[in-house]
């Protein structure tokens, strides 16, 4: 019989008795031997150590609290929610109007939802396509046409968390009586274009919305309010009023549409909690009404966006608004 040497397998002996060798008079080998002697331990009653009941709710309490994915809970609210019309433009393209998103409006909205120092953009790609000379304007002056095509890569994720990266490709054209004026034009227009389009995968308030030629993801805006201003949030009938796709944006809807810096939205986020359960729930029924958000929308954090929201808000808790 073959000697056993080492010491798992001279724990093993005292234990039990040797195991025969194998068909070829070899030796038991590691593998099994480290077998026996887990099952000698489990024997002799040394049970695995079991966590206990305060660690084992600090476990799952982590596991609810994680967000799925590379998001917040807040990011991916604010991710589902309806395009706020008051973002949306019109312009003229052939013989029909179409609707877009400005580039500085989705670089706020990412700045609000990923933050800051939470998303980077990459420009992978630039080609000028096109250059030659053409006349412009009703005196036909000579000058030049550009056009440039572009690849952005977008790059979600702050330190420690996995990265979401989509990408983009737009074209972007410059017409102007100086050459490097419209290569200018050309190449910013592209990059812009790239970039918006790979935003808009992201979601609604990137534009995704308007893809749906029926626009079904697009908040309808409230009726204009009186010259005094509102004193009291206004019925779900009075508060929501389409407007038309093809209406040019007002001066007031411009600055309806303004985005607030981040104390401003804190600000009010603050003032909304403190306000009693009872008041709360009217607030969040109200809000949803005048805004359209669907009830599928679970929270309405990270909604807060625009002077037009806090117009609201203001109203609602019956305060003007002090600069």
């Amino acid at each position: 019989m073959t000697v056993i040497t080492t010491a798992a397998q001279a724990a093993h002996t005292a234990a039990a008795p040797l195991r025969r060798a194998g068909p070829a008079g070899r030796a038991p080998s590691t593998l099994q031997l480290l077998r026996d002697t887990l099952q000698q331990e489990a024997a002799a009653g040394e049970p695995a150590p079991v966590p206990s009941a305060s660690a084992a709710g600090h476990s799952v309490a982590a596991a609810m609290t994680q967000p799925s994915g590379g998001f917040s809970a807040k990011q991916i609210a604010a991710l589902a929610a309806p395009l706020d019309r008051a973002n949306v433009r019109q312009r003229e393209q052939g013989r029909s109007s179409v609707s877009y998103l400005e580039g500085w409006q989705v670089i706020a909205e990412a700045n609000r939802i990923f933050g800051f120092d939470g998303w980077q953009r990459q420009t992978i790609a630039q080609h000028c396509v096109n250059e030659r000379e053409r006349p412009i304007g009703r005196d036909q002056k000579p000058g030049w046409g550009v056009t440039y095509t572009a690849q952005v890569r977008i790059t979600v994720g702050g330190p420690g968390r996995t990265p979401v990266i989509r990408e983009g490709s737009g074209a972007g054209h410059g017409i102007d009586t100086d050459l490097g004026q419209a290569h200018e034009s050309a190449l910013k227009e592209a990059e812009t274009d790239a970039m918006k389009r790979a935003l808009m995968t992201f979601g609604n308030p990137f534009g995704l919305a308007l893809y749906d030629k029926r626009q079904r993801q697009v908040s309808a805006a409230p009726a204009a309010s009186s010259a005094a201003g509102p004193t009291a949030p206004r019925s779900v009938s009075a508060a929501v009023v389409a407007r038309p796709a093809t209406a040019r944006p007002t001066p007031a809807a411009e600055a309806a549409a303004a985005p607030l810096d981040q104390a401003t939205i804190q600000a009010l986020q603050e003032r909304i909690k403190a306000l009693p359960v009872a008041r709360r729930e009217a607030f969040a029924k109200g809000f949803r009404a005048a805004f359209q958000v669907p009830e599928a929308q679970p929270s309405l954090a990270g909604l807060i966006s625009t002077a037009r929201h806090r117009e609201w808000i203001e109203a609602f808790l019956g305060e003007a608004f002090a600069a």
